[in-house]
């Protein structure tokens, strides 16, 4: 008689410590894109040559959609190869994808080129929307609204420092040099996802689209309309956010002839700093306010706030608007994703998160368009107007469409 021997089952996958690597790694990473981002404006006109306000504005906006665009478009084609091949090699392909589209901006001599490779670094990136979905799927679900409040606060401290040190290392340094820094600092990001973020076995499903939106509609009456309505408010979250770091930084540049490249970085260090400290205490205030209620209330003030940057006639009351602003909008983002995660039962989780992502990547491809457009057609204060009516419109997509998620 023989006995066979009988492999032990895998250990299962320890969420929390996922959680923390991730944490470090989308820190690594958005520190590497924020490094370098911000200051599109400032490399256009010092670097590239792009004199004229109203055509800087115009470039500004191209070159901050180009990437928003093609990661709208990539995200459902990454999203159906990470069904196939996991989320943990997706998020590598995006670190490096986007370390490598970052790094070459270094090399750009025109507008046109930079144009490209942001559009590039959009269809090969994409960490945020591949994080969350690991974080989403890994974690216990009772735990996923914290989870994603823990996460988005490494992506609002990596906004926070990245502008910082970016701006300071690009004044000394010059700008090319940071881009080229921010290429290593993502790459540099794969090293904690690679060693210590496990994922767990994927199991073959012959489930397509209509046992998704049935699974939804399962999980509680109305949660295919309520998903939805997130889609479209994430959309707008993001389009009026992406309109306000390029727009920022130009308003800065027509009040502060010298030292602008610096100044942004110190302002949006204080933006992201203070979006992180929201993002950290967010959670406090949703479980007493409810999600949809903080959401809104954050979503009417950063209009308010962003109607005071338009007539802000200094440098000193573009940086506090800036300042208050990163208090608001750091509770805004973690709530409309963890109400989407709380809609969204855990064998749909992903491929909801898929659909977000295309969602968001349309905000920050229209953000910069518009305020750009705005700005360029008009003036800089057009375009942050344009960005508070988003915002405003935001404000009562929440107050009437939205509903509190089921905990």
């Amino acid at each position: 008689m023989t006995i066979e021997a009988v492999a032990p089952p895998p250990d299962p996958v320890d969420w929390r410590r996922n959680l923390a690597a991730l944490w470090f790694a989308e820190f690594t990473a958005i520190f590497g894109f924020s490094f370098a981002f911000p200051f599109l404006p400032v490399f256009l006109h010092t670097d590239l040559g792009v004199e004229n306000p109203h055509q800087l504005a115009l470039w500004t906006g191209l070159a901050g959609s180009a990437s928003g665009f093609a990661l709208a478009i990539a995200s459902p084609i990454w999203g159906a190869v990470g069904d196939r091949f996991g989320r943990k090699p997706m998020l590598v392909r995006a670190m490096v994808g986007g370390g490598i589209a970052v790094g070459l901006m270094s090399l750009a001599q025109n507008p046109v080129q930079l144009v490209v490779l942001r559009f590039v670094q959009g269809a090969s990136s994409g960490t945020i929307a591949a994080c969350n979905a690991l974080v989403a799927t890994e974690t216990p679900r009772a735990r996923v609204g914290w989870a994603l409040g823990v996460l988005t606060s490494s992506v609002a401290l990596g906004g926070a420092l990245g502008p910082l040190a970016g701006g300071l290392a690009g004044a000394a340094f010059g700008l090319r040099a940071i881009f080229a820094a921010g290429g290593v600092l993502l790459l540099l990001s794969t090293i904690p996802v690679l060693l210590l973020v496990r994922e767990s076995p994927r199991i073959g499903s012959a489930e397509g689209r209509t046992s998704a939106l049935a699974a939804l509609r399962a999980q509680r009456p109305g949660a295919v309309r309520a998903v939805a309505v997130l889609l479209a408010s994430m959309t707008l979250y993001y389009t009026f956010v992406g309109a306000l770091q390029p727009l920022a930084v130009l308003r800065l540049v027509e009040l502060v002839r010298s030292g602008a490249t610096a100044i942004s970085g110190v302002a949006f260090g204080a933006f992201g700093l203070t979006q992180s400290i929201a993002a950290a205490l967010y959670s406090g205030l949703a479980l007493r306010l409810g999600y949809r209620k903080l959401a809104g209330l954050v979503a009417g003030g950063s209009a308010l706030v962003l109607l005071g940057m338009a007539h802000a006639a200094t440098a000193v009351l573009v940086v506090l608007c800036l300042v208050g602003l990163g208090l608001l909008v750091g509770s805004l983002g973690p709530s409309l994703s963890s109400m989407l995660g709380l809609e969204s039962p855990p064998g749909v989780q992903a491929r909801v998160f898929g659909v977000g992502s295309s969602a968001t990547a349309l905000g920050f491809a229209f953000g910069p368009l518009l305020g750009g457009g705005l700005a360029g057609a008009f003036d800089v204060p057009a375009g942050i107007t344009g960005a508070a009516v988003i915002a405003a419109l935001l404000t009562g997509v929440l107050a009437t469409a939205v509903r509190e998620p089921a905990r």
